[in-house]
């Protein structure tokens, strides 16, 4: 059996996350006692329920959590394919969003500040544990569910490969297996006819990829994730994201990671693209 564990902290968004597993035909299954989970994969082995289940873990089950990694490795031993996705925000963010919902910590004790961190504690063994994880301090439900499909949605296709634009003024994502910093790149920010025109244009692609640098940069780069992607797959990796950064986020890495799907797909490497700062306004001077 398939057996994904979804994670995190309360108010990550670990409900949207199962109804997305559950519309791509996942099997879902809101806070099982852990100490259960042996049990319970047996249980729809034999009756042929399911064979791709997520599971919710997280710190409504307490001490448990500690023995995580002991029932995990019981369940792979066993001879089923088990990981661990962890849903990670800021506690800013985490604040915010109880605020707005007016929903009640799991967590009993302490100020709500307190009991978020608390709450980090306890998730730490599930942390450690984790294959994969993704930051939704800036994502909206919608855009969770489309990474969730994008990840989860086309079968057993090897490594899914994913090219995220970012600005570095909003830090760097927290899902990034390789960084590349392109604020090397001539900057159309500082070109009047460009500046307001997002790098999805083709005239700041054309901008920033007609310089010799830029040209450079994609071949060198087309040649290191030709060589490295089918060895991180047969090593068994199932998820590799490729973040993209310039200042803000808005011309630059835009118009590279563009170029780069496009790269790596006339080499018969499949990529998915987001652009994680496109519509932020801020601008990207120096």
């Amino acid at each position: 059996m398939n057996i994904l564990i979804v994670t995190g902290p309360s108010g990550s968004g670990k409900t949207a996350a199962l109804h997305a597993l559950e519309d791509i035909g996942f099997y879902a299954v809101d806070n099982l006692p852990l100490p259960l989970l042996p049990t319970f994969v047996d249980l729809l082995q034999k009756t042929g329920e399911a064979s791709k289940t997520a599971i919710v873990v997280d710190a409504r089950s307490g001490d448990l959590i500690k023995e995580a990694p002991d029932v995990f490795d019981g369940v792979r031993n066993a001879g089923h394919e088990l990981d661990v996705l962890f849903l990670e925000s800021s506690s800013d963010v985490l604040l915010r969003r109880f605020s707005e919902t007016r929903r009640r910590h799991p967590l009993p004790g302490g100020t709500l500040s307190e009991t978020i961190e608390a709450e980090r504690k306890l998730l730490e063994p599930l942390r450690r544990y984790t294959a994969s994880l993704i930051d939704t301090s800036e994502l909206t439900p919608h855009d969770l569910k489309r990474l969730i499909w994008e990840r989860y949605g086309a079968g057993d296709r090897g490594l899914a490969v994913t090219i995220e634009s970012f600005g570095f003024r909003k830090g760097v994502p927290a899902e990034a297996d390789m960084l590349l910093d392109v604020r090397f790149l001539p900057n159309p920010y500082f070109v009047d006819e460009l500046s307001a025109l997002p790098g999805t244009d083709r005239r700041v692609a054309d901008y920033v990829l007609s310089s010799p640098d830029a040209e450079q940069f994609l071949e060198k780069v087309t040649d290191l994730l030709n060589f490295l992607l089918p060895r991180y797959a047969s090593e068994g990796k199932r998820y590799f994201t490729i973040a993209v950064g310039c200042t803000g986020g808005r011309h630059r890495s835009v118009a590279v990671a563009t170029a780069m799907v496009q790269a790596l797909g006339d080499r018969g490497i499949t990529a998915g693209l987001r652009h994680r700062d496109l519509d932020d306004r801020q601008g990207g001077g120096i």
